[in-house]
């Protein structure tokens, strides 16, 4: 299975990479998780609205993942990230652009 991180695209380049970095830690923070295959995938959302929504979406389906908040964004949250493909939102990470 794939590690997917969806990070917002309103951030800097050079904050997209560091942010995504903080979010793979937090998911790894539990050990390496079941099932990943080393293939990770980088993928841009719009804004913290948009990660917001892939929340809820990733709570609705009951599947596992890691916030990052960044502390000095005032506690914004900037990255996501989790393994293997939630059932329901196939099409909408397909929809999502490589970062």
């Amino acid at each position: 299975m794939k590690l997917f991180i969806l990070t917002r695209r309103d951030l800097t380049a050079s904050q997209r990479l560091v942010q995504s970095c903080h979010a793979v830690a937090e998911l790894l923070k539990g050990g390496n998780p079941v099932g990943w295959n080393d293939t990770i995938v980088a993928l841009g959302v719009k804004d913290e609205a948009h990660l917001r929504k892939w929340e809820v979406s990733l709570g609705d389906a009951k599947h596992s993942f890691a916030t990052f908040c960044e502390p000095y964004f005032d506690d914004q949250t900037t990255s996501l990230a989790f393994v293997g493909t939630p059932p329901g939102l196939e099409t909408d990470l397909d929809r999502l652009r490589l970062l």
